[in-house]
């Protein structure tokens, strides 16, 4: 569902050995990747591997003062995927990554040109990391219920929830579910988090492309949007924008070891219509 042609289908990967060439295979072929697995896969990694320390780096603190033992592990193998994950495109050890985070949470790569989102629920576990632009991603159990009364106008802008007032009330909570996760994975894009008012834009019917004001389409082929059904059990919605060529700066990962801020990290983030929407909206 969504702009297949721009981006990649999830790759499951069941631990540390991978398998990695197909998401190495993604990267090369459009740019970004997703991959996709359990904390349980990585749940030995997290428990036993005595390079835990220097793997979670910045981040080893924090797992040290999380009291709850699974929300321990479960934080722990999120950022492991996520550095293995990375290592694996840039053909560097997971150990040498800084995972580091912006003001408001949004990870990012520390002297490397490779964005990358996180995003987990349940037991499931999602990355995402593009050389194009901005990537996100965002995971929901595909059964869960949401309220349509209670959400639906925190989520939906008016022209998308005249849309699904039209469908029957079991798909009309599927669209939703899947509305959410999208606008989740542009919010996370954007690194606004709980900031960016969901019914202040709009996604096409398709949900693959923005919407202005009025229904016209907004930054044309600036976005891609795309969700897919993974484990049988959840839905997993990736927002990806491509910089134009002329602004991006590219770089070899060997020459990028150097722990040098990429200066991509400081500029505003890509409005939606001009500007980025605010205000608040109903958090999980």
């Amino acid at each position: 569902m969504g702009d297949a042609t721009r981006t990649s289908p999830p790759v499951h990967v069941r631990g540390p050995a991978g398998p990695w060439q197909p998401v190495r295979t993604a990267l090369a072929a459009r740019g970004s990747a997703v991959v996709h697995t359990t904390w349980g896969e990585w749940f030995p990694t997290a428990l036993t591997d005595p390079a835990l320390r220097l793997l979670l780096g910045r981040d080893w603190q924090r797992y040290r003062h999380t009291a709850d033992p699974a929300t321990r592990h479960r934080f722990a193998a999120s950022r492991l995927v996520a550095k293995y994950a990375a290592a694996a495109v840039l053909d560097l050890l997971p150990a040498e990554l800084d995972l580091a985070y912006e003001l408001g949470g949004r990870p990012y790569l520390r002297g490397l040109d490779l964005d990358v989102s996180l995003s987990h629920s349940d037991e499931l576990i999602a990355v995402g990391v593009s050389r194009v632009g901005r990537i996100g991603v965002d995971t929901e159990p595909a059964g869960r219920r949401l309220d349509f009364g209670l959400l639906s106008g925190h989520i939906c802008a008016p022209g998308e929830l005249r849309s699904l007032l039209r469908l029957p009330p079991g798909d009309r909570e599927r669209a939703l579910l899947r509305l959410w996760t999208l606008k989740e994975a542009y919010s996370k894009a954007l690194g606004q988090g709980l900031r960016l008012d969901f019914s202040g834009f709009s996604l096409d019917g398709g949900g693959t492309g923005l919407l202005a004001p009025g229904d016209t389409a907004a930054l044309p082929g600036a976005w891609a949007f795309t969700t897919h059904r993974v484990l049988g059990s959840h839905l997993l919605s990736v927002a990806r924008h491509d910089t134009p060529a002329k602004d991006a700066t590219r770089r070899p990962a060997r020459a990028a070891r150097a722990p040098v801020r990429v200066p991509a990290r400081t500029a505003a983030p890509v409005p939606v219509h001009g500007r980025v929407p605010g205000g608040g909206r109903c958090s999980r």
